[in-house]
């Protein structure tokens, strides 16, 4: 007799607890450490309760000292430890680049493989939620210039837990950034059970054939209700993917969806200049580049700080941007 698999509908925020709750009772090298991760559940409650199930010495309250935790994580890594840091903000990670860049993703190749770093930095990242500029920055492109790290960035609350669980397991250091925006916007069906989400892997949000959206993180529901809006008043439908991961980007489907449908738009929050925007046109042009029948349309964010709250809708990605794009795309 089959079992039936128990599903809640859960927040992204409390998928990563999820996530988290359940490694935690799995393996016993789990660890979880960042400010204010412990007693007080974490800046936005993702640790909430795991203080008082595991105890301190497996939930650790860290000094504010971001290159202190990225330092002393990649030590338990190499010593047997699978350690989970949280940055309060993506705003915050910049003191401990140099511990990224320098030791955890070149720690494999300095030994010839004797050492391996399987950590996860989790970060809040994203604007959209009215918070001071340096708590809002998007700048993930900056962490796929580093050779051994993965960056991962879940858009809902099923990929948030399995590909939060597929982090942990893996054995080389992973950038796990988490949408602020979407921390409770909505719900999606979860699994109780533990699952994975493979790392790398990008997802059909929805299938087209008049042009290919490409997007990760808050901007996919921004960009699937775009494309509803546009769809109900034009002749044409879209193809949207959720990237998820963009290092390794999934070159295969993105190649595979351009070549159907031979017009892209490509949508994120962060900065155009140095945005993944261009690797992926660079991965297009290398792959799929005869089956183009329009230059590539970008919907990002300007090449400023995000400015302050009264002036952030401004700044981000909104519908209109992206159906203006959709439409250029289909001018040629």
């Amino acid at each position: 007799m089959t079992t039936a698999i128990q599903v809640r509908k859960l927040t992204m925020v409390q998928a990563v607890t999820d996530a988290l709750k359940i490694m935690l009772q799995e393996d016993e090298s789990v660890i979880v450490l960042g400010e204010d991760v412990g007693k007080n559940g974490g800046v936005f409650r993702a640790t909430e309760g795991l203080f008082d199930q595991f105890g301190e010495e497996r939930v650790i309250d860290t000094p504010l000292a971001e290159s202190g935790i990225i330092g002393t994580s990649i030590g338990l890594a190499i010593n047997g430890f699978r350690p989970i840091a949280e940055m309060q903000f993506l705003g915050f990670i910049y003191p401990a680049f140099n511990q990224l860049m320098t030791h955890a993703t070149r720690m494999r190749q300095r030994t010839m493989g004797r050492y391996t770093v399987p950590m996860v930095i989790r970060a809040p990242y994203g604007a959209g939620v009215k918070a001071p500029e340096i708590h809002s920055d998007s700048v993930e492109a900056l962490f796929t210039q580093i050779p051994g790290l993965k960056v991962v960035i879940p858009s809902n609350a099923y990929d948030a837990k399995g590909l939060l669980i597929s982090s942990i397991e893996d054995p080389d250091p992973v950038l796990f950034l988490e949408p602020m925006r979407s921390y409770r916007s909505f719900r999606t069906e979860v699994p109780e059970e533990k699952y994975t989400v493979e790392l790398g892997k990008a997802s059909y949000q929805k299938k087209g054939n008049d042009v290919t959206l490409l997007t990760w993180g808050a901007m996919v529901p921004d960009t699937m209700k775009a494309v509803e809006h546009f769809e109900k008043q034009q002749n044409a439908t879209c193809e949207v993917i959720d990237l998820r991961t963009l290092y390794p980007l999934d070159k295969k489907t993105i190649q595979e969806s351009v070549e159907k449908t031979g017009r892209v738009v490509i949508v994120h929050e962060a900065p155009a200049t140095g945005g993944m925007n261009a690797e992926i046109i660079s991965v297009i042009n290398d792959s799929a580049f005869f089956y183009l029948k329009a230059p590539v349309q970008k919907v990002t964010g300007f090449d400023t700080p995000v400015p302050v709250y009264s002036l952030e809708k401004e700044y981000l990605p909104s519908s209109e941007k992206i159906i203006h794009a959709i439409n250029q795309a289909l001018s040629y």
